[in-house]
């Protein structure tokens, strides 16, 4: 059984090498299947491809650093793989496909869908000026930036200071427009890329909801994922969900102290600050379009089927392929802990050795999500996806996670 560090009974406890997290008591064959949830996974055109995913996913799971895994791929037109194995909010609580988890930064894609979506109704411009959206944006450097920039993390300000990182105060509107407001331009909007991974989110939600003239979640359970129904995939729950949102938690090597102040410049917190409040109701019933994304893999991977076929009346076949058109060539990104990484407008991009979506894809586009948590389309393997975890080790270090990334590649071959 794994033991978490806020787990009464893993008090006195000493943690493993892995991180903050403790081994199950066995990790054999037997132990692995008892501990596995399974759905109603179709029969898939190479059975062998389907269980070379899974045997992946358990490897990347008995490594110790992920208390619980969901896997969901859908393969022309079929789920050939729905699993689950671990544990979700506490640790005699089984994982099943149905349990919902936070996306972090995967939440961006479920955003990125929203602009694009006004935009093909004529609400939205790419070219539009965030000073004509967001009263008193436009000082400190800001008011050249478009709805351009900020999808295309080029929009100056990628530090979460000013009280963005507050999660009590996500959902104050005036409180969030003030801060925003407040941010300087660490360079011209549009210059170059720098990811954003908070502040994206404020910025986004307040391009939706003054577009549309509507709360960003009502919009997206409206416009987006109601009509596919999905039941659980929006940016926070309702207060009467908490009980079923599985905790996240901190797990892995130890972070080095340059890593952890860089990543709290991007996020306002270090690594185990930021878990911790994404654990809170205050942020798991926030709206924060950058990090509070809650789905299922199962649920998450209809959205990237939705992608894949072409927007389903949700954005026209048209937008999706302007929106996966290359506007950042392959380099480094911090996004990705450093790994090169190429991106479109609003979607990180596949490539044929470095992108997040495994070897030789470079037509998938997705996103991934704080650390090890992915959702994508690829058209050429006709193939929707989605990776999710609630361990949060900030890097790889045995490559597990990577190997299940690659086998899913490699098992639905172009």
């Amino acid at each position: 059984m794994f033991y978490f560090d806020n787990d009464p009974s893993a008090r006195g406890r000493t943690s493993t090498p892995r991180g903050r997290i403790h081994l199950p008591d066995s990790l054999d064959a037997d132990a692995l299947a008892a501990r596995t949830w399974i759905g109603d996974d179709e029969e898939p055109v190479d059975r062998a491809a389907a269980t070379r995913v899974w045997d992946a996913a358990r490897h990347w799971y008995s490594g110790g650093t992920q208390p619980a895994v969901q896997v969901c791929a859908r393969h022309r037109g079929r789920i050939v793989v729905d699993r689950a194995i671990g544990y979700g909010r506490t640790p005699v609580d089984g994982v099943t496909g149905d349990t919902p988890f936070c996306l972090y930064s995967a939440s961006k894609v479920i955003a990125a869908v929203a602009v694009w979506r006004l935009i093909d109704h004529g609400r939205l411009r790419l070219d539009d000026r965030i000073a004509d959206l967001i009263p008193g944006y436009g000082t400190r450097g800001k008011s050249s930036t478009t709805v351009d920039h900020v999808l295309t993390h080029r929009a100056g300000v990628p530090f979460a200071v000013a009280g963005l990182d507050d999660p009590a105060r996500a959902d104050d509107r005036e409180h969030v427009r003030a801060a925003l407001s407040r941010l300087w331009a660490v360079h011209p909007p549009g210059l170059m890329h720098v990811y954003h991974a908070l502040t994206w989110g404020p910025l986004v939600r307040e391009i939706v909801e003054t577009a549309s003239g509507r709360p960003i979640r009502e919009y997206v359970a409206d416009e987006i994922t109601g009509p596919l129904g999905l039941t659980w995939t929006n940016f926070g729950v309702n207060p009467d969900q908490l009980i079923d949102v599985a905790h996240s938690h901190v797990t892995g090597p130890p972070v080095a102290a340059p890593i952890d102040l860089a990543f709290g410049l991007s996020t306002g917190r270090s690594l185990a600050d930021t878990i911790a409040a994404s654990n809170t109701a205050e942020f798991l019933t926030s709206a924060v379009p950058s990090s509070s994304g809650v789905s299922t893999a199962r649920e998450l991977s209809r959205f990237a089927e939705m992608l894949l076929r072409g927007g389903e009346g949700v954005v026209r076949p048209e937008t999706l392929r302007r929106a996966r058109r290359q506007r950042r060539v392959l380099r480094p990104d911090v996004a990705t802990s450093g790994s090169p990484l190429r991106w479109g407008t609003g979607f990180m991009l596949g490539s044929n050795y470095f992108g997040p979506f495994g070897r030789r894809a470079p037509h998938a586009f997705g996103h991934t999500g704080l650390t090890q948590i992915a959702m994508w389309a690829d058209p050429a393997r006709d193939l929707a996806v989605a990776v999710i975890s609630s361990g949060k080790p900030l890097g790889d270090a045995d490559g597990r996670y990577r190997a299940l990334i690659d086998t899913i590649a490699a098992s639905f071959a172009p």
